[in-house]
């Protein structure tokens, strides 16, 4: 496995919502710090979705000192503490919903996808007459570029990032948030599910990216080496 460099850290306070990038963070056993902390439930408690409710990408949630601010287009921003949160969302998603602690977070998991492996998928949609996808489609927390073959991650036993080492863990199986437009919020299709299908499938269904876990925490900043771990 050839070296590569680490050129995206994103991670998602609110789950199904817009992601905030970073220029560096600190791994812990846990992930990446406020991934996915919180999630907005619909009226039977469930937790929305963008499969379900693509309008969700629109929300951006902020974090600071003084707690998380969600904003969206059209709408003042509010405060997650605020007591009109809950209203402020089911006006904007048009449909009851609350802002509730995710019952699951990130689970401690790290979704990793390489440039190499979207490439590969955009020459093939791109064969078939239609748009490449953007590496948001995917909703990664960390992006590698410079591997030269596509799906290195799904080899990659072990990487190290910067002071942190990562396991891989398991495939990351897609679904239909992968047709949403992460900058208008509406949902589009087919692709890339449709070229997905065709190559990436696998028994638990369609994979692209992989799910990895924190072995070492540590700092981790755009532009460091990912380079192979003990076991790879």
């Amino acid at each position: 496995m050839t070296a590569a460099t680490l050129t995206g850290i994103t991670y998602y306070p609110v789950k199904g919502c817009a992601g905030t990038a970073l220029t560096e963070a600190a791994l812990t056993a846990g992930g990446l710090p406020h991934d996915r902390t919180w999630a907005i439930a619909d009226e039977k408690g469930d937790p929305r979705w963008q499969g379900g409710d693509p309008a969700l990408a629109l929300i951006t949630p902020e974090r600071n000192q003084d707690g998380l601010t969600l904003r969206a287009p059209g709408r003042d921003p509010v405060r997650a503490d605020d007591p009109d949160v809950h209203a402020w969302l089911t006006d904007f998603l048009g449909a009851p919903s609350t802002l509730v602690p995710s019952p699951d977070g990130n689970a401690g998991r790290l979704h990793l996808v390489s440039r190499a492996t979207l490439d590969a998928l955009n020459r093939r949609i791109t064969a078939r007459g239609a748009a490449p996808v953007p590496m948001d489609r995917f909703r990664p927390n960390l992006v590698v570029d410079g591997w030269t073959v596509a799906h290195t991650e799904d080899g990659a036993a072990r990487l190290l990032v910067g002071d942190a080492e990562l396991a891989r863990t398991e495939d990351t199986i897609r679904c239909a948030v992968t047709l949403v437009d992460q900058r208008t919020g509406r949902r589009e299709g087919p692709e890339p599910l449709r070229t997905l299908a065709d190559y990436r499938r696998t028994a638990g269904g369609v994979a692209f990216g992989a799910y990895f876990e924190v072995r070492r925490a540590g700092r981790v900043s755009v532009g460091d080496a990912v380079v192979p771990g003990p076991d790879s």
